[in-house]
């Protein structure tokens, strides 16, 4: 049985009613998959347990939600080991515990990159080398500097697409790097939006996404009303 519906996104662009929607790409994942089964109960038996027991998760209409762990293609039959992104930046990025900290006053912006590397692999397959990164922000709190969203959806999470950096590091791996900037925010928007125990604090999250990888990194941003 498939469930297949269309994103808010998708919705949006069906309802202009022009003949210019056309669903030339799709996207897989393995969201529901736990892979610690493989590695408890080996390839041939892991793969049966996850075939017989797992459960398929309800198709989602939010774009930001659906298929967080996208499937790649990639021709390499010994691949072993996949890359991931490490966090890096300025003063206001803490890459140990991938939060940043921006403030309305003096603190407003972030320089942050994202860098691709890999474990137990001296360097990574070609394939799975990003050329493009796509940086997933709350529209109501933040931008990218000298950048303009491709797309804002119902839930207003702005999406950015940005060009890796020309360089690469010792692995082959990509770089993305951009400017994380507060938007200005108002007194009322930290009553409704900060958290329950201190309303000058608003915690949000910034998603980045390597497009040929798959790579997904989380970072939590605090936006601090005093800074």
């Amino acid at each position: 049985m498939l469930d297949a519906v269309l994103t808010d996104y998708g919705r949006q662009a069906l309802s202009r009613n022009d003949g210019s929607f056309s669903i030339v790409k799709f996207a897989l994942g393995d969201d529901e998959v736990n892979y610690g089964i493989i590695t408890k109960y080996g390839r041939q038996v892991g793969a049966e347990k996850i075939m017989k027991n797992t459960n398929v998760f309800e198709a989602l209409t939010n774009q930001a939600q659906a298929l967080k762990y996208k499937i790649v293609s990639v021709s390499n039959p010994n691949l072993l080991h996949l890359p991931m992104l490490s966090l890096s930046g300025d003063a206001n990025v803490d890459s140990v515990n991938s939060i940043i900290t921006l403030g309305r006053n003096t603190q407003k912006s972030a320089v942050i990159s994202l860098q691709q590397t890999i474990q137990n692999e001296t360097t990574i397959d070609v394939e799975l080398r990003d050329q493009t990164f796509i940086v997933d922000v709350p529209n109501l709190f933040l931008q990218l500097m000298s950048n303009t969203p491709s797309n804002i959806d119902g839930q207003q999470r702005a999406q950015y697409i940005i060009v890796r950096s020309p360089s690469e590091n010792s692995a082959g791996g990509s770089t993305c790097t951009f400017t994380l900037s507060i938007k200005t925010l108002s007194d009322a928007l930290f009553t409704v939006y900060g958290s329950t125990t201190n309303k000058s604090i608003i915690t949000t999250y910034v998603r980045v996404t390597g497009l040929q990888s798959g790579s997904v990194k989380d970072i939590s941003v605090s936006l601090n009303k005093s800074l």
